[in-house]
């Protein structure tokens, strides 16, 4: 069954995809969410007018979301945490922290944009995260953790 995205959906498509999923998925939980919508012959044309119209305003995001990717690469972050004396921080460090962080340093960005590759941050050092500002622009923060 194909059907259109009204939403970004993690691991699935962003929002506007035309994408296809199994019956069920679709028919009982997507469509009456309002995760998205049946795609038929009507609603792929409309879509597709839409998509044409919007084309310039999405340029538009993509470019700002080109420029603030490269004032991210040049920030180091530095996060600090409760640790021991062998360097283990009491409990981790994740999304949110690094969110704050970014905060911070005057930038505006949403935790659940950030992704951080390793499970959970649990000893002091040097990291990386992931900022999805754009579904085509991503950029690489490097974030370091320090005992407070």
């Amino acid at each position: 069954m194909e059907v259109i995205l009204k939403q970004d959906i993690q691991e699935l498509g962003h929002k506007n995809d035309i994408i296809t999923v199994k019956n069920g998925y679709g028919r009982n939980f997507l469509i009456p969410k309002g995760f998205a919508t049946l795609a038929t012959v009507p609603a792929k044309k409309m879509h597709a007018e839409n998509l044409k119209q919007r084309a310039h305003k999405d340029a538009k995001i993509k470019n700002d979301a080109l420029e603030i990717a490269k004032k991210l690469e040049k920030v180091t972050l530095s996060v600090g945490a409760k640790t021991s004396s062998t360097g283990k921080i009491f409990g981790s460090v994740n999304t949110i922290q690094i969110a704050e962080a970014l905060k911070e340093k005057g930038y505006e960005i949403e935790r659940k944009n950030i992704s951080i590759p390793e499970d959970q941050v649990k000893e002091v050092g040097k990291y990386t995260a992931t900022v999805k500002l754009h579904k085509e622009v991503k950029v690489e923060i490097v974030f370091e953790i320090v005992a407070e």
